[in-house]
């Protein structure tokens, strides 16, 4: 059976668990949901959706400095324990997430942390971009096509933009929110991005 993006997706949604461990759920189950689930569950990967709402009061700030000193980051990244704070795991996953904030540039953490002006700006682009092509072509397109082409280039737009759905800069067949999952089953804790700052000189 055909494993689609589709169905990966709506896997991602119920149990939080990464977008490869996903697929080979699938694949594992010949494309059935609730025992890909299962099959998770039993991989303990979807320990990342029950510990989702627990206090984070621990962890560390991380940094990074590229280069000679022109470009640097500072991200908090809580868990819930000391105990996991202290880990070598937990302090590379967050020196990580430092590095690709200052490859990557994100503009926020999360899908909904996303400034709406920005979102509302590139709309208004990309329905420019429609409307000059259809001039120069002749032909209208429907409504309702317009509208799908245009929030199809938002969804793109902000997943490139948001740091937990951005392609890990050390490994593109993984997100970030892949790792923050993997690590989230491995201590057995909810982990989360809290915040960042990216500085670069002169900019």
């Amino acid at each position: 059976m055909e494993i689609t993006s589709q169905m990966v997706k709506e896997l991602r949604e119920k149990t939080n668990a990464g977008m490869m461990d996903c697929k080979k759920a699938l694949a594992e189950t010949k494309g059935d949901m609730e025992k890909a689930v299962d099959f998770l569950r039993q991989k303990g990967l979807a320990v990342a959706a029950k510990r989702s709402g627990r206090a984070t009061s621990e962890g560390v700030i991380e940094c990074y400095i590229h280069g000679v000193g022109k470009l640097g980051v500072l991200v908090e990244v809580g868990c819930e324990t000391d105990f996991v704070a202290k880990t070598d795991q937990f302090k590379a996953f967050a020196k990580d997430v430092a590095m690709h904030i200052a490859a990557a540039n994100p503009v926020a953490i999360r899908r909904e942390d996303m400034p709406q002006e920005m979102i509302a700006r590139e709309r208004d682009v990309y329905i420019s971009q429609i409307k000059e092509e259809e001039a120069k072509t002749g032909k209208s397109k429907p409504e309702n096509i317009v509208a799908k082409i245009v929030d199809g280039k938002i969804d793109k737009f902000v997943a490139e933009n948001c740091l937990l759905e951005q392609k890990f800069v050390k490994n593109p067949d993984v997100a970030i929110q892949d790792l923050l999952n993997e690590l989230v089953a491995k201590m057995g804790e909810n982990i989360t991005v809290k915040r960042f700052a990216r500085y670069q000189l002169g900019a």
